[in-house]
């Protein structure tokens, strides 16, 4: 292969890198639509660009972050809370897009079974820590008691006072035990929500994250805001504080939640040892064997 053959096939993998987030980027087109803004214009152009250069400038940093993580051997909790269709999946996926999964990793637990019912209300949450050079994002967290149990009735009032007394106890737990515990609190408009759940009612491909429980904490909204207004009150303490993103605009929340999440960690660069690429071994006997066709994936593309 020759050298110039080499560099138009390297700069072919970087570009279907960023494609990844092109596709995902069609999402939030078709929601912008649906608002009524104006998709081709110069200044929403302009506004991608702007986007799209900060967003894998962050990532670099993101990387960067994930290196000294694994270097020192922290370990990171990150809780990222909010209401249905507030961002926080979006901004997840855009921190983890270009880390190490056994680095980075995601917990997104399902509602409790009857036997995690009976447990000590944070026992399902603690496998899931992490150990030294982990980070571990939590797509909502313990405080699913003081939001979605609360409002919905899933929990007593009994055991929702003893979750806001254990909590902050848990937490300084967590910490003295050299976690570092980040949470986050997605805000959102009513008027953004209700876009959201039209776009999301409108996009087959989005329906699936539209769930009864997801149309009720619609009708419930004021419910919503106390519960989340109480919430922040009582659980912000000083060793893991709570921060909140305003995410009416889903790449400006993204954006400011990366930037601020680097800010709270002391992080560096890792110097990587050059990497030099040995020559491939070979042998006269060797002979690489034609698969069968049976066995090939039709090549419909």
């Amino acid at each position: 292969m020759s050298d110039d053959e080499l560099i138009r096939r390297l700069r072919g993998d970087l570009l279907d890198g960023f494609d990844e987030e092109l596709e995902m980027e069609l999402e939030d087109r078709n929601v912008d639509r649906l608002a009524g803004v104006l998709t081709d214009g110069d200044e929403y152009k302009s506004a991608r660009q702007h986007y799209f250069r900060e967003l894998f400038r962050l990532q670099g940093e993101l990387v960067k972050l994930q290196d000294w993580v694994a270097t020192t051997k922290r370990k990171v909790v990150i809780l990222f809370e909010g209401r249905d269709a507030a961002g926080k999946g979006g901004v997840i996926k855009r921190i983890t897009q270009r880390l190490n999964p056994r680095v980075a990793r995601v917990v997104a637990l399902p509602a409790p079974n009857d036997r995690e019912k009976t447990q000590w209300y944070f026992q399902r949450y603690v496998p899931h820590l992490p150990a030294g050079g982990e980070m571990v994002l939590f797509d909502r967290s313990w405080y699913n008691r003081a939001g979605v149990e609360r409002v919905m009735g899933f929990c007593s009032d009994e055991e929702l006072e003893e979750f806001f007394r254990s909590v902050p106890e848990f937490e300084k737990m967590l910490v003295r035990s050299g976690i570092v515990l980040i949470k986050y609190w997605f805000s959102i408009s009513d008027e953004e929500q209700h876009l959201r759940f039209l776009g999301r009612i409108h996009d087959p491909l989005k329906q699936w994250k539209l769930s009864p429980m997801d149309l009720e904490s619609r009708r419930r909204w004021e419910d919503y805001t106390g519960a989340k207004e109480d919430m922040l009150h009582r659980t912000n303490i000083a060793e893991a504080p709570w921060w909140v993103v305003p995410a009416d605009d889903k790449k400006a929340a993204r954006l400011n939640c990366i930037s601020h999440l680097l800010s709270q960690l002391p992080y560096h660069e890792i110097p990587r040892p050059e990497v030099v690429l040995p020559a491939r071994e070979r042998h006269e006997d060797y002979v690489r064997h034609p698969v069968p066709q049976s066995m090939i994936v039709p090549q419909l593309y």
